[in-house]
């Protein structure tokens, strides 16, 4: 080899040896005994462990909190098969604890990294060592959170009454079409049915009439409140519209649904609604309906619950009423 071919060599090896310390990559080459034998630039800075002070040990012994047992798995099959290994940030955060420093990713307090583990081959062609990439992908990471999030809560915000923060009446709908075919698809099966409770405040129109609008949205309001206080969270509590209120009570049958109805309904009598210098005092009347074979539809059972509410009404309200087939005549005729 000619003087120049070696100064050409000599000023590649140098190239080569600024470009991996410079690049915007973590770089670090482990021996199969966990040995590091390269720590970039982009480690040291991150890390404020210079090179020299990290060539020679064992990985473990200067990152202790680094989980061994998956990293030794991805090493070892890098050095058994001859391919390369990888992990994302959705998988894994992150591999080491880096602070996160960008601008724009003022939220995230630790870096999110993608992993490559990558074969290095010797003379012999087989695999010497174990090169680990380290992507800092902090900014994509947090965007994609925080589209998530934002998608998450535009989904919520279209399936909740802005005022009580309840299921509205569409998604509560869809709730109640999803609980009628798993009902008559178990009908058969020894469980308990399900069960549906309509309710609406009474003299609900002299309260917005007299003392107004925004009067009548507190009672609203606290209406729910004690409603989503009753609800278990297997329950779905809905505002149907205006004054009215559902509730579907999964697995319940018609005897648990009525000591639901009436611990609301007690609970309800027993509030104020404090509004500016007013106290108010409010009852409802409630409807009750479990799920029963002969049922064709959803809005059957809705409107068999709804039939058992207007006889509460007609029998003076603040009263729970189970539905049956002489409510329903009953109702018929008014």
């Amino acid at each position: 080899m000619t003087i120049i071919e070696k100064q050409q060599e000599l000023a590649d090896f140098y190239w080569m040896i600024q470009m991996l310390q410079t690049i915007d990559v973590g770089l670090v080459i482990l021996e199969r005994d966990y040995c590091i034998q390269l720590w970039n630039g982009f480690m040291e800075n991150h890390s404020g462990i210079q090179s020299k002070n990290l060539t020679g040990k064992e990985l473990f012994s200067v990152f202790p909190d680094l989980p061994r047992q998956w990293i030794e798995r991805k090493v070892e099959s890098v050095f058994k098969l001859g391919s390369p290994a990888y992990s994302t940030w959705d998988q894994r955060p992150h591999l080491f604890r880096f602070k996160s420093y960008r601008p724009l990713t003022g939220c995230s307090e630790l870096m999110f990294q993608n992993i490559t583990f990558m074969p290095i081959l010797g003379p012999s062609r087989r695999v010497e060592q174990v090169c680990l990439l380290v992507y800092d992908v902090t900014e994509s990471a947090t965007s994609k959170l925080q589209l998530e999030k934002a998608n998450e809560q535009l989904g919520k915000l279209s399936r909740t009454d802005r005022l009580t923060g309840l299921h509205n009446r569409g998604y509560w709908e869809e709730c109640l079409h999803q609980e009628f075919r798993r009902s008559k698809r178990s009908s058969n099966q020894a469980c308990s049915h399900s069960s549906l409770i309509i309710f609406d405040i009474d003299h609900f129109k002299p309260v917005n009439d007299t003392h107004g609008h925004q009067a009548g949205d507190e009672v609203i309001r606290k209406v729910a409140a004690c409603l989503k206080s009753t609800a278990r969270d297997t329950d779905f509590a809905g505002r149907y519209g205006g004054e009215e209120f559902v509730l579907l009570l999964p697995d319940t049958d018609i005897h648990g649904a009525f000591e639901v109805a009436e611990r609301l309904r007690r609970s309800i009598q027993d509030m104020t609604v404090t509004h500016e210098s007013l106290e108010l005092r409010v009852t409802v009347s409630l409807g009750i309906c479990d799920f029963s074979d002969d049922l064709d539809t959803a809005y059957q059972w809705l409107e068999r619950a709804d039939q058992a509410l207007y006889h509460s009404k007609h029998q003076g309200r603040n009263r729970s009423s189970v539905w049956s087939q002489d409510i329903a005549a009953e109702e018929s005729v008014f």
